[in-house]
């Protein structure tokens, strides 16, 4: 699979306790991504956030939070993304979706048969 050097990077910035059919909704954005073909999702686990009700969420030991920051990125060109986000839409209730341009400079998998 190849991405266009100029793609498109999809940002959804979730709780981590948020849910959808009894699973983490992070992941069923991640498991969404991947059977429409999308190019690679990462979901990064924040440690501290607020969002639109300005409720602090932390990891601090003194105030342990159950609904940390949760962002997922997929890149891929903007065409395959724009395809992405009707069902995106859809699924959210809460949480922030931005769109970026970006350059891609480097994606590839390792193949352990490759020779070096």
């Amino acid at each position: 699979m190849t991405i266009p050097e100029d793609g498109t990077l999809l940002r959804i910035h979730v709780g981590e306790s948020d849910r959808i059919a009894g699973k983490p909704l992070y992941e069923a954005i991640v498991l969404e991504a991947r059977s429409r073909g999308l190019a690679g999702a990462t979901v990064l686990r924040g440690s501290m956030g607020f969002g639109a009700n300005s409720r602090i969420h932390t990891a601090k030991l003194l105030r342990l939070s159950g609904d940390l920051p949760i962002v997922v990125e997929i890149v891929d060109d903007a065409e395959k993304i724009e395809g992405f986000l009707p069902w995106l839409d859809e699924t959210l209730e809460d949480g922030l979706v931005t769109l970026e341009r970006v350059r891609v400079l480097h994606y590839r998998a390792h193949s352990k048969h490759a020779k070096r």
